[in-house]
C-alpha cells in the first residue's frame, strides 16, 4: 500500500482556523487553571495560617502546590476537559504534596511548624482546586463546546472495520469528535458504508488533501492487517504535518480510558489493559451505599408507593405488586417486585401476540401499545414508576440500584456464553440499557451496554448512570 511520503520538512500545511481555536481553548483553560490553582493554595495557606499563625505557609504553599500539579501532568492538553483523569491527577498531586513539603524542609527551612503546617495543607488546597476545577470546567466547556466537542476528524480504516465506528463517533451533542471525511484501504468497498459513503476521499494517500479540505483537527486510524507499521508511520507524519492530533483505536471496542494504560516492553510501547473489578471486596462499598439509599427512599417515598397500590387495585381487578421470577447474579434466582401494569391473564395471552414482538432480533419480548397493559399500568411504564418497588429487591440484597436489566429465566437460558457474563454482577433497577434508548435499542445493542457496564463499572459510572436516569424517565423514550 502506498502513502505519500510526508516529512516535516518537506511539506508544511497552513495550520487550519479549527485546530487554532482549539490551541487557543487549551491555553485559557490551562491560564485559567494556573492561576486557580495558585488561588486555591493561597486560601488553603490562609486557612492553616489562622489556625496555626505561619505566614511561610502562605508564601510556600502556591509554588510547592503547582509544582505537584505539574510533576503529575494535571495540565496535560489530552486531560484537560476530558474527563474524571483530570480529578484524579488533582488528587494523586494531594497525595504527593507532603513529599514535596519534606523536600522543602531538608533543602531549605528545616522548620519542624512549616512542615507540619504543609501536610495538613494537603486536604484543604486539593479539596478546594477540585471544587474550583468542577465550577471553571463547566463554565468553560459550555463557552467553547462548538470547538471542543465536534472537532472535525478523518477516520482511517477499511469499510468493514468502519462500520462499528462510525455510528458512535459525532452521535450526540456531547460527542467529541464529528466525521469529517474517512479514506479507506479498500475505496472499491465505499458502497458498503451506506450513507456515509459520501464521506469517502479514497485511498489512504488521499488524507493530506483530507485534512487540509475538511478543516479536521484529528485522524482516527481504526487498525486493519492491510496498514503496517511503516504505512502507520506515514500516516502519522501527515496528521502532524497538519497540526492534527493522531489517534488509534483500540480493537479491545468498550473499555473505559481508566482502564488503559501505556507501558514500555523491549523498547515497545504496549496497551494495558487492566481487567475489570468483580471482586465482592470492591464492590463493597457499591453494596452498601445503595442499600443505605434504597431504604432511604422507601421510607421517603412510603406515601407514593401506597397511593399507587391504592389506584392499580381500582383501576382493575389483581393484586397491587406484581412479583415474577429472575435471574440475579451468577444465575440465582430472585422474585422481583414491581407494580402490576398488565391484566391478571396477561401471559395467557402472551403466545397470540408473539407475532408483534418488537424485539424479534432478541430474546426480549416487548410490544408497542401492548393491549394486556392496563389503563394506569401505561402511564407507570412511561414514567418508570412501576419500578420503585424494586427497591425491596435492593434492600433485600438481590439487585442493586444500577446494574444490567433483570433477566427471566426463559431468557438466561437462551443466553450464549458471551451474553451470561452479564450474570456476573447483579440486575439494576436502572442502567446503561435503560438511560440509552429502553425498549428502543436492538437486542445486541442492549447486550453490548450490559456487558460494557460490567467490564467497566465504577462508582463513578454509577453516578453518571443515576444523574442520566432522570431525564431518561421524564422523556419517556422507549418506555412500552
Amino acid at each position: 500500500m502506498i502513502v505519500g511520503p510526508i516529512t516535516h520538512g518537506h511539506h508544511q500545511t497552513t495550520r487550519t482556523q479549527g485546530n487554532a481555536r482549539r490551541r487557543q481553548w487549551l491555553r485559557t483553560y490551562r491560564r485559567t487553571l494556573l492561576a486557580a490553582d495558585a488561588l486555591a493554595a493561597v486560601l488553603a495557606g490562609l486557612l492553616i495560617h489562622s489556625q496555626h499563625r505561619h505566614w511561610a505557609l502562605v508564601l510556600g504553599l502556591p509554588p510547592a502546590w503547582l509544582f505537584a500539579m505539574g510533576a503529575y501532568r494535571a495540565y496535560d492538553p489530552d486531560t484537560l476537559g476530558a474527563g474524571p483523569e483530570e480529578f484524579r491527577r488533582v488528587l494523586r498531586g494531594a497525595v504527593a504534596l507532603p513529599a514535596v513539603a519534606v523536600s522543602c524542609y531538608w533543602l531549605l527551612l528545616r522548620d519542624d511548624d512549616f512542615l507540619h503546617s504543609m501536610m495538613v495543607a494537603a486536604l484543604p488546597v486539593a479539596l478546594v482546586a477540585v471544587a474550583v476545577r468542577l465550577v471553571l470546567r463547566r463554565q468553560l466547556l459550555r463557552r467553547f463546546a462548538a470547538e471542543r466537542r465536534h472537532r472535525a476528524a478523518v477516520v482511517i480504516g477499511s469499510a468493514e472495520g468502519l462500520l462499528e465506528l462510525l455510528p458512535r463517533l459525532g452521535g450526540t451533542p456531547t460527542s467529541a469528535l464529528s466525521v469529517a471525511g474517512l479514506c479507506l484501504t479498500d475505496p472499491e468497498q465505499a458502497g458498503a458504508l451506506g450513507p456515509w459513503a459520501e464521506h469517502v476521499w479514497g485511498g489512504l494517500h488521499e488524507l493530506p488533501n483530507a485534512l487540509h479540505d475538511t478543516d479536521s483537527g484529528a485522524v482516527v486510524v481504526v487498525p486493519t492487517p492491510q496498514i503496517g507499521a511503516a504505512d502507520m508511520r506515514r500516516l502519522s507524519w501527515s496528521a502532524a504535518a497538519a497540526g492534527a492530533d493522531f489517534l488509534v483505536a483500540p480493537l479491545l471496542t468498550d473499555v473505559a480510558a481508566s482502564r488503559l494504560s501505556v507501558r514500555v516492553a523491549d523498547g515497545m510501547a504496549l496497551i494495558g489493559v487492566r481487567a475489570p473489578e468483580l471482586g465482592r471486596s470492591a464492590r463493597l462499598p457499591k453494596e452498601l451505599l445503595e442499600r443505605s439509599l434504597a431504604a432511604a427512599m422507601l421510607l421517603t417515598l412510603a406515601p407514593l408507593l401506597l397511593a399507587v397500590s391504592l389506584v392499580v387495585r381500582l383501576d382493575s381487578a389483581g393484586p397491587a405488586l406484581f412479583r415474577q421470577r429472575r435471574v440475579g447474579q451468577y444465575g440465582n434466582h430472585f422474585t422481583m417486585f414491581k407494580f402490576r401494569t398488565m391484566h391478571t391473564d396477561a401471559e395467557q395471552r402472551r403466545a397470540k401476540l408473539e407475532q408483534l414482538n418488537q424485539n424479534s432480533d432478541g430474546l426480549l419480548f416487548k410490544i408497542k401499545a401492548d393491549p394486556r397493559i392496563t389503563r394506569v399500568g401505561s402511564a407507570l411504564r412511561r414514567y418508570s414508576i412501576d419500578e420503585l418497588p424494586q427497591l425491596i429487591n435492593v434492600v433485600a440484597g438481590h439487585m442493586s440500584l444500577v446494574g444490567p436489566r433483570p433477566s427471566l429465566p426463559a431468557e438466561a437460558d437462551g443466553y450464549t456464553n458471551e451474553i451470561r457474563r452479564r450474570l456476573l454482577v447483579k440486575p439494576g433497577l436502572t442502567g446503561l440499557w435503560q438511560v440509552s434508548g429502553r425498549s428502543d435499542l436492538p437486542w445486541e445493542e442492549a447486550v453490548r451496554l450490559d456487558l460494557a457496564y460490567v467490564d467497566n463499572w465504577s462508582l463513578a459510572l454509577d453516578a453518571d448512570i443515576l444523574r442520566r436516569t432522570g431525564p431518561a424517565v421524564v422523556r419517556g423514550t422507549g418506555a412500552y
